[in-house]
């Protein structure tokens, strides 16, 4: 997936059901609040400037407590302040979002800070052919409807009933304009506006862990699971040290300009005055980590699985070659550690785009972004790249493999 992703998570509320003067988003989970959780969370599948927090002002306090180190970096935008009702506050943050431009954007509760990966990416793939998606747990008790006086009416089947959780996930203009028409009436949840407008939105697997913070007793009962989960991190990482060994591979490709307006480089076109020359769409800096990766499993070269003689490649997108690297490392039950890109140019400037091309990266290779580095240097008017007369590119891929007896 190669989507630009925006994240808001909703921290407005006053948590009147939890029972406690401190809004339940502030309270703690070992050593972090549920904010911070879910902040961190969406920190490793996104770029943290295109996460959003609602707040509520006269909780400014424990707000920088909780993230200002996050805010006063850079790192986070700054948060905006919610509204009245939980659809406000949602609709304050798609608002704030707009000069982002995301394809997608997933809606979180703050209180629910078990959110994990795996149901994160499910949201996501389900977008590729929905509007709008949300993660849900299957009804197991029986459901019974009641009258004013408690008195059963009848009982409803269960098969077809969902608990809905979040984070809820939309194609961003749709559910900006949903919100925007029914702005000042108060639905249960964000889906609903897709619903009430006749647009279909998938319901995926959620997790029990994912579960609503709500009265005082839930925190125990996750505290106990996020104490579980790090033991069982830690048992892994001991079993891995064991198990395991490292390889690191290194990768150098270099395509010269030719007439054009755009340059593929790593996953993303950057706007130039020429373009680059190669058989593929010469992205300079996938075709060095292809390289890179296929050196550290000891899997040849790029050349070697796609042969610039077949005429089936002309023209071709990278990622599918860098996603085939990808492949040969999880069929040989590995896993990609970090990579680290380096592209060699006068211009076109890369700065502004190194957080698209992590993302890029990361969305092929299907890893965390804090495991993706690009960056840019120059030859000081040296040579082919001072003369721009091309892009130069070096990378470097460490890889885990399973260890051999």
């Amino acid at each position: 997936m190669n989507k630009k992703i925006s994240v808001v998570i909703v921290a407005a509320g006053s948590g009147s059901r939890f029972g406690d003067p401190l809004p339940k988003q502030y309270h703690h989970i070992g050593d972090k609040t549920l904010l911070r959780h879910c902040v961190e969370a969406f920190m490793q599948l996104c770029p943290p400037n295109h996460i959003q927090i609602v707040h509520n002002p006269a909780h400014q306090h424990h707000l920088d407590l909780a993230i200002e180190d996050l805010v006063d970096s850079g790192m986070l935008r700054p948060t905006v302040p919610g509204g009245a009702t939980r659809q406000q506050s949602v609709l304050n943050g798609l608002r704030a979002l707009q000069d982002a431009s995301p394809d997608y954007v997933l809606i979180h509760d703050a209180a629910r800070p078990g959110i994990d990966h795996d149901v994160i990416f499910r949201v996501l793939g389900a977008l590729d052919k929905y509007k709008g998606a949300i993660p849900g747990i299957a009804v197991h008790d029986t459901i019974k409807q009641c009258d004013d006086d408690k008195a059963i009416l009848r009982t409803i089947a269960r098969d077809t009933l969902m608990r809905a959780q979040t984070p809820q996930g939309f194609d961003f203009k749709t559910i900006l304009r949903a919100h925007t028409k029914f702005e000042g009436q108060e639905m249960t949840d964000d889906a609903s506006l897709l619903e009430q407008m006749g647009i279909a939105v998938k319901c995926v697997a959620g997790s029990e862990r994912n579960d609503k913070i709500t009265r005082r007793d839930d925190l125990a009962r996750l505290g106990e699971h996020f104490s579980d989960q790090q033991t069982s991190k830690n048992s892994r990482k001991d079993e891995t040290m064991i198990a395991e060994e490292y390889r690191t591979g290194t990768g150098f490709d270099v395509h010269r300009f030719a007439p054009g307006d755009a340059c593929m480089l790593c996953g993303v076109s950057v706007p130039h005055k020429a373009r680059l020359e190669g058989h593929s769409d010469a992205d300079v800096g996938l075709h060095a980590l292809t390289d890179a990766i296929l050196g550290a499993i000891a899997a040849g070269d790029i050349g070697q699985h796609f042969p610039p003689s077949d005429l089936q490649w002309k023209g071709a997108a990278s990622d599918q070659f860098l996603k085939h690297a990808a492949d040969l490392v999880a069929q040989r039950d590995g896993r990609i550690v970090n990579v680290d890109v380096t592209l060699i140019c006068e211009r076109p400037k890369i700065g502004p785009h190194t957080t698209a091309m992590r993302q890029a990266i990361a969305d092929i290779l299907a890893i965390d972004i804090d495991r993706v580095n690009v960056k840019a240097t120059t030859s000081e008017r040296l040579g082919f790249t001072g003369r721009e007369e091309g892009i130069a590119a070096q990378a470097a891929a460490s890889i885990a493999l399973p260890r051999k007896a």
